[in-house]
């Protein structure tokens, strides 16, 4: 690692933040109230998970995260399994191929960030633009989330990415969606359970929403659709994984969801210039 490239507040790479972790086995534990620079920056934070994975760690505990970003960004391990205690910041999982983490608070924006395969699982809220450009694995939030959410998921053969979200999500949910599956189930709702432009100009996948989404709360090119057996299949299947991810008993029967997918394939086909140049 260059000198340009070395985490701020700390030497080589070698070095860096080791202070803060300490090994078991297979497990790490790296506690950020010990470094020396507060806040730790994140460029430090994701230094140590590195040392951490080349050394053979196949569990690392964060604790005390406060808003440090790209954590476990292109992480690739299938087998490795990421706790993380407080508030991640942007861009959580980004580019994620195989490992699972898990927030036991909230995380800031864009979670899972065109995230290829592994599990995100946040026992609280998620905010703006959670599973961007997703295009394949699996997010879990068990209370609420922001704006744009799901923007850009995309699916191919037998891919899919996957969010489900207990609580709420607002305006623009599933914009442009290409492909996957949005489910919100407004438990504990205090507010509508989604907002406005519910599935903006998407041309692929599908959003189920437990309750109902008004005419005037869908965005250019969706449209509402009953569902499927294949689809209440998939409901269940959801309902299950998010139920035994946070120990919840949800008794939610999939006759309370609406289906919204797009009315079709090229929603933007007629507004484009047909001049020849």
């Amino acid at each position: 690692m260059g000198p340009d490239q070395r985490p701020k507040g700390q030497g080589t790479e070698e070095v860096c933040g080791k202070e803060c972790m300490t090994i078991q086995g297979d497990r790490a534990v790296v506690d950020l109230g010990l470094s020396k620079v507060q806040p730790m920056h994140f460029t430090t934070l994701n230094c140590i998970m590195r040392m951490a994975m080349r050394q053979g760690c196949k569990r690392i505990e964060l604790k005390g995260v406060m808003g440090q970003r790209y954590i476990a960004s292109t992480a690739s391990d299938e087998g490795l399994y990421i706790t993380i205690r407080g508030t991640p910041g942007n861009d959580l999982g980004a580019f994620l191929n195989g490992p699972t983490i898990e927030v036991f608070g909230n995380a800031q924006d864009m979670t899972g960030n065109t995230m290829n395969s592994g599990r995100i699982i946040i026992h609280g809220n998620a905010w703006d633009v959670t599973g961007l450009a997703a295009r394949g694995g699996r997010i879990l939030v068990r209370g609420d989330t922001g704006y744009r959410v799901g923007i850009h998921m995309k699916e191919f053969g037998d891919t899919r990415p996957t969010l489900v979200v207990g609580g709420t999500a607002k305006d623009y949910l599933g914009e442009y969606m290409a492909g996957g599956t949005i489910l919100v189930l407004g438990l504990d709702r205090t507010a509508p359970v989604v907002g406005r432009s519910v599935g903006a100009g998407m041309h692929g996948g599908r959003i189920f929403v437990r309750g109902t989404v008004a005419p005037q709360q869908l965005g250019p090119a969706a449209s509402l659709f009953p569902l499927t057996e294949g689809d209440r299949e998939e409901v269940r299947e959801l309902m299950d994984d998010f139920q035994r991810s946070f120990s919840l008993e949800v008794d939610v029967d999939p006759s309370q969801f609406v289906k919204v997918a797009p009315s079709s394939s090229r929603p933007f086909s007629g507004y484009y210039d047909k001049t020849n140049i």
